[in-house]
């Protein structure tokens, strides 16, 4: 089960997160200060932490450094600040998202699900299809290490950038499901700042161009038209 770290000092808003989280089969736990929640980084040793910047005890952007210099878990902020030099201050100080009050707490599920697949594919995809996608002779001449991230296409290395690689890993992890660009936008979001529907598009172009021996003919990376893409292996 994945586990859920909140750090949020006002009561009501972290009692709903935890309750909507706790609903959606997360295992979460939730402090009120800085000092409790270093505590509970070690102790909990959660897959993902939601940091409010306004603690009682302690500037959340120093909180932040602090347990980045010490882990690599995902830390998406949870803000009334939305000024984006403040957006700016957190993923420098090693946040991997920041999400603005109110949000919606689906996309919370979302992009909680996003940082968990790239941190930890073991706990987003069943072992076996973690297993599949680190064999370089599996799925039809394309593979994946998720180790080394690389991918290799009959045997052979393919570069990709680091946007690619995660789109390529989503699709291989679960091949046959289709993903709107909505999913796939959550996926790249706080990695590329710039994504959006356009930016989807040209990733996948990119991608078949380097994966596929027909891109404008694609075998693998199929459209469905007027919803996303998907992996087709058959």
């Amino acid at each position: 089960m994945t586990k859920i770290l909140v750090i949020e000092d006002e009561k009501i808003i972290g009692e709903m997160i935890s309750m909507y989280l706790t609903d959606e089969e997360f295992s979460v736990r939730r402090v009120e200060t800085g000092r409790d929640g270093l505590e509970a980084v070690d102790a909990f040793g959660p897959d993902v932490i939601l940091l409010d910047l306004m603690l009682p005890d302690m500037d959340g952007i120093e909180l932040c450094e602090t347990v980045r210099r010490r882990f690599d878990t995902p830390i998406i902020v949870i803000s009334m600040n939305t000024k984006v030099n403040e957006r700016v201050r957190a993923l420098n100080a090693g946040a991997d998202d920041y999400m603005c009050k109110p949000f919606s707490m689906q996309e919370l599920k979302a992009r909680i699900g996003a940082a968990v697949r790239r941190y930890k594919p073991s706990l987003a995809a069943p072992a076996e299809t973690a297993a599949a996608a680190a064999d370089p002779d599996a799925a039809h001449g394309i593979g994946l290490d998720l180790q080394k991230r690389t991918v290799t296409v009959d045997g052979q290395p393919v570069e990709t950038t680091f946007s690619e690689f995660e789109l390529i890993k989503l699709l291989f992890e679960f091949p046959g499901r289709v993903f709107t660009r909505d999913e796939l936008i959550n996926t790249l979001r706080g990695i590329d700042s710039y994504v959006n529907d356009r930016a989807i598009d040209v990733h996948i172009t990119n991608l078949r161009k380097k994966l596929e021996k027909n891109p404008k003919e694609p075998q693998y990376i199929k459209t469905v038209w007027g919803v996303g893409y998907k992996l087709a292996l058959e």
